[in-house]
């Protein structure tokens, strides 16, 4: 027998935008409502370079990534062609208005990748450093 967290409600969440959720272990849940006002849960993290998918664009049934704008489908968690690579994606459901989702996914599912590394000491912003995407300043 499936067990459902409610989250919040549909209306909390802004149209074509998102809400995080929290976690205590893993990283967290993104919650998104299209202009349908549909409503999808990935994990906020991009496949490509760990991006906050939650902070990105959503269009139709896809969000862009505000990292480097890989699309990203809401119903299934992948990148759109020629980009590669998926997100963990959660059971959702609505019941009266209310965002719910899976508590035990919501506990167990993805618990094991790292959260994404922003702000200080992310990076040394060495050049050849991976974690660091800015490349050298080109001679003229």
């Amino acid at each position: 027998m499936n067990e459902w967290t409610s989250i919040c409600r549909v209306d909390d969440i802004p149209m074509l935008g998102s809400r995080r959720v929290a976690r205590a272990q893993g990283v967290d849940v993104a919650i998104f409502r299209n202009d349908q006002s549909e409503v999808f849960a990935l994990l906020d993290r991009c496949p490509h370079k760990g991006g906050p998918l939650s902070q990105g664009i959503v269009f139709g049934n896809t969000v862009a990534c505000p990292l480097h704008n890989f699309t990203i489908g809401l119903a299934d968690g992948c990148a759109q062609a020629p980009d590669e690579g998926c997100t963990p994606r959660f059971a959702v459901q609505v019941q009266d208005g209310v965002v719910q989702l899976n508590a035990h996914e919501l506990a167990t599912h993805a618990t094991d990748l790292a959260r994404p590394k922003a702000g200080p000491g992310a990076s040394t912003g060495a050049l050849g450093d991976s974690s660091f995407a800015v490349q050298a300043p080109h001679s003229s």
